[in-house]
């Protein structure tokens, strides 16, 4: 599927969404690479939403590799769908646009999520082939289903990167679990976890190298799950945060018993890649937390006192 320019000399790389969490931490780690030419425009220097002036953009800069990372919805932050109906409509029309221009460049990757299988029938570690098992719900994740959903069937050289639960600098700290416990902690507060729930962390500087890898070799498959394979709990997180801390706080569990576990299958991405090494948990969250510590004063920390996205994570009743 599509072609190697794993020898391409500074191949030519096109990242939406460069200004996001993923986007950026790609982007950082690519320009010191020293292999790329980067075209990372912002939303004011290219609207996506337009056919015609995304296809000029990747026609004039003669683009070989789309990376497809922008997108909407989909977080607690937003509840979910809460930001409006136009969810599905942007994330879909976003990703067509780009699709059409497939005759244009080498390849395309694009950067899908767990939510394609349907967060409300999650069951533990999800194989590619649990997709379609279910048609989700809420728009964000029909979005993203119906994006792989025709690069499954499309013989156009695509893949879909499916992420799931990806943690580091950048993201937003105001409500994802590992960056808002590490600053919960460096501020003296306690964690406090509405329900256990075993999770797929993947760090992000694992993440934006397998997405190297996928911009410099063909795929033999149209999708992968981007997955460790070593899901851990909220708790264990917690206490490993306070492991790494000399001032550890208090761990509060509002609710009992264990929510809908989000994990996947990774075989068929580590035969893609075979000797990838994933960063112990324990030393991801650890150079995560020097990062806040360092750049604690240039944080609102307001926002993680009011803590006011708590109450959006959703429980299990048993």
């Amino acid at each position: 599927m599509g072609k190697n320019i794993k020898n391409s000399e500074k191949a030519r790389i096109f990242i939406t969404g460069a200004g996001g969490f993923v986007g950026r931490n790609l982007t950082e780690y690519l320009k010191q690479q020293g292999n790329y030419e980067l075209f990372c425009p912002y939303h004011r220097d290219l609207e996506l939403l337009d056919p015609a002036k995304v296809e000029e953009y990747v026609i004039s800069h003669k683009i070989d590799v789309i990376v497809h990372s922008a997108n909407r919805g989909g977080s607690r932050k937003e509840g979910y769908n809460s930001i409006g109906s136009d969810i599905f409509y942007k994330n879909v029309r976003m990703f067509f646009n780009l699709a059409r221009c497939l005759k244009h460049v080498k390849k395309m990757i694009h950067l899908g999520s767990g939510a394609e299988f349907d967060r409300r029938n999650y069951t533990p570690k999800m194989t590619e082939d649990f997709f379609d098992t279910f048609v989700p719900e809420d728009d964000y994740g029909f979005s993203k289903y119906v994006c792989n959903k025709f690069i499954m069937e499309t013989k156009k050289p695509i893949v879909n990167l499916r992420l799931f639960a990806n943690f580091g600098k950048y993201e937003d700290y105001e409500f994802r679990f590992i960056s808002n416990s590490i600053l919960k902690n460096l501020l003296g507060l306690p964690i406090t976890i509405r329900q256990n729930v075993n999770f797929e962390f993947l760090y992000v500087n694992d993440l934006v190298r397998i997405i190297e890898h996928f911009i410099n070799n063909d795929a033999k498959y149209k999708a992968y799950n981007i997955a460790t394979g070593k899901p851990v709990d909220l708790v264990s997180i917690a206490d490993k945060i306070n492991e790494i801390s000399k001032n550890p706080t208090e761990v509060i569990v509002c609710n009992p018993g264990l929510n809908n576990e989000y994990t996947a299958d990774n075989t068929r991405l580590m035969e893609e890649l075979k000797d990838f090494k994933f960063t112990p948990i324990e030393k991801s969250i650890q150079q995560l937390y020097e990062w806040y510590k360092d750049n604690l004063n240039s944080l609102d920390v307001d926002s993680v006192i009011k803590d006011k996205y708590i109450n959006a994570c959703r429980v299990r009743k048993e």
